[in-house]
Formats: C-alpha cells, sequence, structure tokens
C-alpha cells in the first residue's frame, strides 16, 4: 500500500496575508484612515491658525446685517437683509445664468454641428468660422468683447434704441421692458396650470408613441404638445379674470423710469457663455451625427422620408446616445465657468461671496460654501444628464 506524498485531498490553505480580498481589505482600511487623519489634521490646523490669530470661526456671521446692495436680485432683497440672503441671492443669479446658458448653447451648438454638414457651402463655411474662431478664444476676453465692446457702447438712455416704440428699450444701462404685475390668485393658477400641462403632454406622447407603434400613424407631436403649453396657462389666466397688468417703462429727458431691467452685466455673461460652449457642443453634435451608419440615412431616404425628417426621426435619436455623455462635461463646464462674472461686475455667488469675504474675513467659511454649492449643483446636472443618457439607451429585447 502506498502512502501519498503531498498535503492531503482537497484545497490548499491560504495564508491570510496571502489572501488577495484580506489584503485588498487591509490596504483600503489604511487608505481609509489616513484619508481621515490627513482631513482631521488640515482642520484641526486651520482651528488653531485661525484662534491664534483672532479670527472668527463658524457661519453665525450669516445672520449678521450684510449692508450692501446687489444689483440684480430675483428674490427679495431688504436693505437689512443678512450675508446668508446675500449668498443666496448670488446662488440664484448663479442659477438663472447657468440655466439659460445651458438652453442657448445647445440651441447654438445644435444649429452649429449640424449646419457644418449641410451641403451649402456658405452655410457650411460660416458654421466652421464660428466654430473655430469661438472656441480657440479665451472665455474671459469674450466676456469683455461683450461687456466693452458691444453693450457698452450702445447709447445712452436719451438715444435708447426702440426695438417696440414707448414699451421696450435697449441702451448702455441694459435692456429695459414693461414690468408684470400678477395677482397671487393668477400667478397660482398659471403655475399649476403649467404643471397640468408638461404632465398632460408626458401622457399624450406616451399615448402618440404606443400608437405610432401599433399602426404606423405618426402624430404631430410637437405641434399639439406646444398648443397644450400655450392654452392650459390662457385658461388659467382668463379663469381667474385676467389678473396680469403690464406697466410700460416711461422715457424722461434724461433717464428712463419703471419698467424691469435686464443688465449688462448679465447679457453680456449669457451671451459669452452660450457662445463659447455651442462651439464646443456643435463640434459634439458632428461627430455625433457621424456616428451613425450611413446605411441608416439611405434605408430611411428609399422609404420616401424626405432630408429633414430623416434628421430629426432617424438621425438624431440614434446620435443622441453618442452626443450625451459629453454634453455633460460641456453642461458642467458651463455652470463652473460663470464665476468668471466677477470681472463684469456681475451678481454671482462667487461675486456677492468675495463681498461677503471681505467685509467679514472669514475666508475659509466662504470658501466652503462656494465649493459645497459647486459640488452640488455638479453632482445634480451629472445625475439628471445620467438618468437621460439611460433613459436613451438602446435596450436590448
Amino acid at each position: 500500500m502506498a502512502l501519498a506524498d503531498g498535503p492531503a485531498a482537497g484545497e490548499a490553505k491560504v495564508v491570510w496575508y496571502n489572501d488577495p480580498v484580506v489584503r485588498g481589505r487591509i490596504f483600503q482600511g489604511l487608505t481609509l484612515a489616513f484619508v481621515v487623519f490627513l482631513t482631521w489634521g488640515i482642520i484641526h490646523n486651520t482651528a488653531v491658525n485661525l484662534q491664534s490669530r483672532n479670527i472668527a470661526q463658524g457661519f453665525g456671521f450669516l445672520s449678521t446685517t450684510a449692508g450692501f446692495d446687489i444689483a440684480q436680485s430675483l428674490i427679495s432683497y431688504p436693505q437689512d437683509a443678512d450675508y446668508g440672503r446675500a449668498i443666496l441671492v448670488g446662488l440664484v443669479n448663479t442659477v438663472l445664468v447657468a440655466v439659460l446658458g445651458v438652453i442657448l448653447a445647445t440651441i447654438f451648438g445644435f444649429i452649429g454641428g449640424v449646419a457644418r454638414l449641410s451641403s451649402n457651402y456658405v452655410v457650411r463655411k460660416l458654421a466652421t468660422s464660428y466654430v473655430e474662431i469661438v472656441r480657440n478664444v479665451p472665455l474671459l476676453l469674450q466676456i469683455f468683447f461683450w461687456y466693452f465692446g458691444v453693450l457698452r457702447v450702445l447709447p445712452g438712455p436719451r438715444d435708447s434704441i426702440q426695438p417696440i416704440p414707448g414699451w421696450i428699450f435697449l441702451n448702455n444701462r441694459g435692456l429695459i421692458m414693461p414690468q408684470v404685475t400678477m395677482t397671487k390668485l393668477t400667478a397660482d393658477a398659471m403655475f399649476y396650470a403649467v404643471l397640468a400641462a408638461i404632465v398632460a403632454i408626458l401622457v399624450l406622447r406616451s399615448v402618440f408613441r404606443k400608437l405610432q407603434e401599433r399602426t404606423g400613424t405618426q402624430a404631430p407631436v410637437f405641434l399639439i404638445s406646444l398648443a397644450v403649453l400655450i392654452a392650459f396657462p390662457v385658461v388659467a389666466y382668463l379663469a381667474t379674470g385676467a389678473g396680469i397688468t403690464l406697466t410700460a417703462p416711461a422715457k424722461s429727458t434724461f433717464n428712463i423710469t419703471g419698467g424691469t431691467r435686464v443688465i449688462p452685466e448679465f447679457m453680456a455673461l449669457l451671451m459669452a457663455l452660450a457662445f463659447y460652449t455651442g462651439a464646443f457642443i456643435a463640434e459634439i453634435v458632428r461627430a455625433g451625427i457621424l456616428a451613425v451608419s450611413h446605411g441608416q440615412t439611405e434605408a430611411a431616404s428609399s422609404l420616401g422620408l424626405k432630408p429633414n425628417n430623416i434628421l430629426r426621426l432617424v438621425v438624431v435619436p440614434q446620435a443622441l446616445r453618442v452626443i450625451i455623455p459629453p454634453l455633460t462635461s460641456q453642461y458642467l463646464n458651463l455652470t463652473k465657468n460663470s464665476s468668471l462674472a466677477v470681472a463684469v461686475g456681475y451678481p454671482d455667488l462667487v461675486s456677492t461671496g468675495g463681498t461677503v469675504l471681505n467685509q467679514t474675513g472669514q475666508a475659509v467659511e466662504v470658501i466652503a460654501i462656494w465649493m459645497v454649492i459647486y459640488l452640488g449643483t455638479s453632482l445634480t446636472t451629472s445625475a439628471f444628464m445620467n438618468w437621460y443618457n439611460a433613459k436613451m439607451a438602446i435596450r436590448e429585447r
């Protein structure tokens, strides 16, 4: 009877420090402990240094009266407002320019990207010139161009440009439009009407999509959605007694009083951000369209579809799967680039926060607020775009 030489049957026992799972957990734990220790060291060292220099700490300063004016405020900002309210006003201004900038940049980008692939020589070269010039000029210079080279050279209030005489005035102090006054009943009714219209549009789109899949009948979804979006608020407006009043600005000898003024700092920043980011989006759109197989357009053409329908129904829906991921980065860049507003004095988050920092001297707290807000904004934008990207992804059956 022969004796078995070697270990007994079964798996060989692995020494714990050779186990990759155990070793990985140890390294992860050590890394986490190092990060925690480093973070604690930075916070402790900062607190000690601030205390030794008798610099106030904490966020109690946010409840102190600010004592400075803000040129543009979409929310109430009374004279006795505190620093927290001032920072909130700056945040709202940042969100306003970021949202409008994203919308305009997307429009400019899609038009420019499609135009770069146009068969018309003039249109194609104009789009190429726009992309190559705008995206290669620093954004700060473009903000200065719009502010100092376009808006500040407009005539003064006495010689204002009047696109609609007596109602709209454009001069070097901004764009003055009629002031809209709305009763609370009408405002609430129109707000809920818009929400109801959005829900109705989503339901109708779903119904029309299922109808097209079942019968092949294609409904004018865009026109119907536009009609619903207009009709619901109009009905709410009429049902509540038409509680909206327009007050036109009045032109005096040397100035224009009344109305709602859009400051030139806002317009310069918005146009620079929109045109600059739109140039990058145009290249993303062009690449996404070129990524769609040429056989798709040939098949659609053989079915008798017109070129605009081929682009809208066949090419763009497939190109979106390539366009959306890099598009997210451009939206994030636009939001963060809005911090350049301080160069022309637009009261965004960084500008108002900088004034608070100068008056209170609490740089650590103000910078921490900036970081948290911009981080939260970026993560929210990324989460929404990731959701939309997953929604547009091809689903295997």
